[in-house]
């Protein structure tokens, strides 16, 4: 049970039009087999994913097959930063850049590592300014873009934030602070996935980044790549 209960955004498949319902629910119908990703680079970026987006147990939202899918037809952003290759190269390069860190610092691939490994190397590349030959930034982009895109545009990740999914041609009429169409579900848990200390401590961490201006740290915060609340699959 998630924080918007039993809410199921597929109960509102038959209010969608026919052409935007057959391209939400193939979502629900990806090929296990990766076309695009090599079975070297499988092991990776499986792990990768699932860091990102906190995925760690079944059921999960395929979002390796979804970009694999994406990649292979070449449906890209449409851009890419100048100090960049093409996506596809891009995500080929880094790939092999991950699992030669995670071997140099450990002695094995990078989805051998422990979790906890894993967060420290990925969290590396968050707060390097240059990695293993890439603008850190920029890569950091590419892995997020294309593993959030691919989450979000999965019926589980809307019911986990209770979105109704495509509004044509249904329509919203029930405008206004805390007023709820008939399908709409309050939050069963409103707790916050992310701590206010966490968070205070990331906006701090970032303002350090920008004035280069080191400031004493607190005991007990660890700078690790923050948790989210587990998705409803269900």
């Amino acid at each position: 049970m998630g924080r918007k209960g039993d809410f199921n955004v597929l109960g509102e498949v038959s209010r969608w039009d026919l052409v935007t319902a057959g391209v939400v629910l193939a979502r629900l119908d990806t090929d296990p087999h990766l076309s695009f990703f090599t079975a070297t680079e499988e092991p990776t970026v499986r792990a990768l994913a699932d860091l990102l987006v906190a995925q760690h147990d079944e059921p999960r939202v395929p979002v390796v097959e979804m970009m694999d899918k994406r990649l292979m037809a070449g449906e890209t952003d449409g851009w890419h930063y100048a100090d960049m290759p093409e996506d596809g190269d891009a995500w080929r390069q880094s790939l092999s850049a991950l699992d030669e860190e995670a071997t140099e610092q450990h002695g094995k691939g990078f989805a051998q590592l422990p979790l906890e490994s894993q967060a420290a190397l990925v969290q590396a590349v968050q707060d390097a300014d240059q990695w293993r030959g890439f603008t850190a930034k920029h890569l950091w982009s590419l892995w997020t873009r294309y593993v959030c895109t691919a989450f979000y545009s999965h019926p589980w990740a809307w019911n986990e934030m209770g979105f109704g999914g495509p509004a044509y041609p249904r329509g919203y009429k029930n405008l206004g602070l805390d007023r709820r169409e008939k399908w709409e579900r309050p939050e069963a848990d409103a707790s916050d996935p992310v701590p206010w200390a966490e968070r205070r401590e990331q906006a701090l961490r970032a303002q350090e980044k920008r004035v280069g201006t080191p400031r004493p740290r607190q005991p007990g915060v660890e700078n690790v790549v923050p948790k989210r609340s587990e998705p409803n699959h269900r």
